[in-house]
């Protein structure tokens, strides 16, 4: 039982992050590689609005969520609009080179030491019995997070104009453009709410744990999860963060912990070696990159 609660919030956390590779990328195309630091920007920015808004955790939580949106939305603005119609290599070494630099800018900011935002907002993680299993109640709330992201993001592309649009957008850009869809919109609404919900992740793993610098390596471990499960899927990002958390907890549990580092990747190359399109990705998705 203690497993499947394990795999459960691994799989939440790797969901949550890889749903954001998917959106960018089924939108625009770009593999964003830099996914991981504006995943544990939004956690320091936790940090920060915790101690601006001390004793009023909602409100920090809640600007700290809405920064990330923000971001996500300059870094396009900024950066990657500048890379629309170049070659898909030049917007990926553009999103390592702002990995970079975000990396080198929060240890410039918040210095390299470890931090816990979860005391700043002057809450607990209290842990909660499962049958004969236990799970913490940001694990718990990691969970719940996602699954609602999910249903969001269900909804919002199936039902919405905007979501509608950015379906369109992702399917056929020129044609899209020729009925009056605004492209630079729609990129933008992307990488917003890619980097909205890659902050939700990383607020919750570092109340969770704690918050350093190696947060970006869990940004990259869910990379994999996204490529399993096919890069134009959020259900096979799902999926995908499904079998690769389980491979690692099981992994952990009955080999060696050592190897959870790499277990991710080697998922990713057993499954590139037999459907390198993903579980549910589309073949013609895999062709035009």
């Amino acid at each position: 039982m203690q497993l499947a609660v394990n795999i459960a919030v691994l799989a939440a956390i790797y969901a949550l992050v890889s749903c954001g590779y998917v959106l960018i990328y089924r939108t625009s195309r770009v593999l964003n590689l830099a996914h991981g630091e504006l995943m544990m920007l939004g956690a320091y920015g936790l940090f920060t609005t915790a101690s601006l808004f001390a004793g009023y955790p909602l409100l920090a939580i809640a600007t700290s969520a809405l920064l990330a949106l923000i971001v996500g939305v300059l870094v396009y603005v900024l950066l990657m609009r500048h890379m629309a119609g170049e070659a898909v290599l030049a917007a990926v070494l553009t999103t390592i080179a702002l990995g970079i630099l975000l990396r080198g800018t929060i240890i410039l900011f918040w210095t390299a030491q470890a931090q816990h935002p979860i005391r700043a907002l002057g809450l607990t993680n209290q842990s909660i019995a499962i049958g004969d299993a236990k799970i913490s109640a940001v694990g718990l709330t990691l969970i719940v997070v996602t699954a609602c992201v999910y249903a969001g993001l269900y909804a919002f592309l199936r039902y919405t104009a905007w979501g509608i649009r950015m379906r369109a957008a992702g399917q056929n850009p020129l044609l899209a453009a020729q009925r009056g869809i605004g492209l630079h919109r729609i990129y933008a609404l992307a990488w917003g709410l890619a980097t909205f919900t890659a902050g939700l992740a990383g607020m919750l793993v570092a109340c969770d744990s704690a918050l350093d610098q190696t947060m970006a390596t869990i940004g990259l471990k869910a990379f994999p999860a996204a490529l399993v499960g096919g890069l134009d899927s959020l259900l096979g990002a799902l999926l995908g963060s499904l079998i690769v958390s389980a491979s690692e907890v099981l992994i952990i549990y009955y080999v060696d912990p050592l190897l959870s580092e790499v277990v991710p990747f080697i998922v990713l190359l057993a499954m590139l070696v037999v459907r390198p399109w993903g579980l549910l990705g589309t073949r013609e998705e895999l062709d035009r990159v």
